[in-house]
């Protein structure tokens, strides 16, 4: 059975054109567009850019495609930094697309291609998604698919499945574009439609316990930007005073009263350990409304050099109680490694004059009849740490974030894409409480089930259910993933090994010259 050549221009200045524009188009896949069905098609088309192209130019593609989306995805981070940080932070994750790239065009000399190239976006992902400093995750594949039909898939295998049936499905695209007989195309079209639509045959079924009722909390902030921080006790007071007028709520019989509430990251940025004002405003509105609040504080270390970002169950009557650390502060945002360097680069860094200290405890909290795992902002993003809360026995997840310095940019929305993925993966409610927007209740299903629009201040008020079982994806944790990098590591080792001459991406259409490949 032979296929046709790849039907793009074979200029390497054509190539390198259409490299960026895919990975630029490739941002239409992620919230706020929610084209679920680009991140497919990206996927197929730059397997076929890149094949027949030796391992070196395909990794200059790559980069290149890496370059067009990270650039085009993460302009909100200039919101915070300003614009060089930004474009630097795009171009070193665009690294992690040039042996992508190579490996996309490797793996095409083998048998069963497609599903190579699935292995190959996945491995990217943990690559990424672990080095340096603990990774950068966002941009995943899998947290373009909130709205798709391949979210189901996460209970399953987490979010490393959703990512290879994406990629997967877009191979198999490729695969048919090159086929020559009518039937075989219509066999890849088929086949890709059939995983883009099975996802719901692998939704779990529910296994909920009691039913709670929770309040998340957003009070916005007094003004846009990153002067926020200069008026901390106003942002404090905006969540207090919303706390108290819910309670009227709840006494007028209007609002159920609540078992838990939720306020969300930098809610208190002054210690509410050492300032009376602090401390008694926290106090007061915890007691009206006479129910467990999780309260999103700074809290500064014994030596007071630096602070350490701090979920505390504040109990009515009797204030705070067990705490929660965040354990993966963000590098260059929440801490600054090599400052005086970064210093050089971008003076922003020295608005964060205090490093982040991590914590060590993974965070499940008590509060009222639920077992709460605490996940604060970015942390969302990692499987391992939204894992852990799970596996250490919380039955509902709350997702404590800012994003007030973000603006009105996608980021907040990309946010809750990963909350939803997040909610399917472990089958439980997730509760995002953000300073600013946007606050949602998100079902286990992924379904948002209400939300707090950016920069408004809302209470949201739900009765949710409790769940005590695991999915498989919580049970597996990473061997999926680890399965299926270790899978494609070995399939681009073959693809080196292969005889030149028994290659499959040296096959030409019947009567026409063998395709040549470059060799480096």
């Amino acid at each position: 059975m032979r296929e046709r050549s790849a039907p793009l221009a074979q200029a390497p200045l054509a190539r390198a054109a259409g490299a960026l524009g895919l990975g630029a188009a490739l941002v239409l896949a992620f919230s706020p567009y929610d084209l679920w069905f680009v991140a497919v098609v990206v996927a197929g088309l730059l397997a076929l850019l890149l094949r027949g192209q030796a391992p070196g130019r395909s990794a200059v593609y790559g980069f290149l495609a890496g370059l067009g989306f990270f650039v085009t995805l993460l302009p909100w981070i200039g919101e915070e930094v300003g614009p060089i940080p930004w474009l630097i932070l795009a171009a070193f994750e665009a690294l992690f697309f040039a042996p992508l790239g190579a490996v996309l065009a490797l793996v095409q000399r083998l048998p069963g291609w497609p599903f190579w190239t699935a292995c190959a976006w996945v491995a990217e992902e943990a690559l990424r998604g672990r080095v340096p400093y603990g990774g950068f995750t966002w941009g995943r594949l899998a947290f373009s698919q909130a709205d798709g039909p391949l979210l189901p898939l996460a209970a399953l295998g987490g979010a490393p499945l959703v990512t290879s049936a994406v990629a997967l499905a877009g191979g198999l695209l490729g695969w048919g574009v090159l086929r020559r007989p009518l039937w075989q195309r219509l066999l890849a079209i088929a086949a890709a439609a059939a995983i883009t639509s099975a996802g719901p045959l692998f939704a779990p079924t529910s296994s909920a316990g009691d039913t709670v009722t929770v309040a998340v909390i957003q009070g916005n902030v007094p003004q846009l930007g990153l002067e926020f921080n200069e008026r901390r006790r106003a942002i404090t007071a905006n969540h207090a005073d919303l706390t108290r007028r819910l309670a009227d709520e709840v006494a007028s019989g209007r609002v159920t009263q609540p078992d838990a509430v939720i306020w969300p990251e930098n809610s208190v940025d002054i210690n509410p350990y050492a300032d009376a004002e602090t401390r008694a405003a926290i106090s007061a509105a915890v007691d009206v409304i006479d129910a467990p609040t999780l309260v999103g504080a700074l809290v500064p270390t014994a030596d007071e050099q630096n602070v350490q970002n701090t979920s505390i169950v504040w109990q009515p009557g009797e204030g705070p109680g067990l705490t929660y650390v965040k354990r993966h502060p963000m590098p260059f945002g929440e801490y600054i490694p090599f400052r005086s360097v970064a210093r050089l680069i971008s003076p922003a860094v020295d608005r964060q004059p205090r490093d982040f200290v991590a914590g060590t405890q993974v965070g499940v909290l008590p509060m009222g009849p639920a077992r709460v795992g605490s996940v604060i902002c970015f942390e969302v993003a990692f499987d391992n740490l939204v894992r852990d809360a799970v596996r250490a026995g919380s039955d509902l997840l709350a997702v404590q974030t800012n994003n007030a310095t973000f603006g009105f940019t996608p980021m907040t929305e990309q946010q809750l894409a990963m909350a939803r993925l997040r909610a399917v993966e472990h089958g439980r409610t997730v509760l995002v409480a953000a300073l600013s927007g946007v606050s949602a209740v998100v079902g286990p299903d992924g379904a948002v089930r209400d939300r707090a629009e950016v920069f408004t201040q809302q209470a949201l008020v739900a009765d949710v259910e409790l769940a005590r079982s695991r999915t498989s994806a919580t049970t597996a944790g990473e061997w999926p993933e680890w399965i299926l990098t270790a899978l494609v590591v070995g399939a681009a080792a073959a693809a080196l090994l292969l005889p030149r001459g028994r290659r499959p991406d040296h096959v030409s259409p019947a009567g026409a010259e063998p395709a040549t490949v470059e060799a480096r």
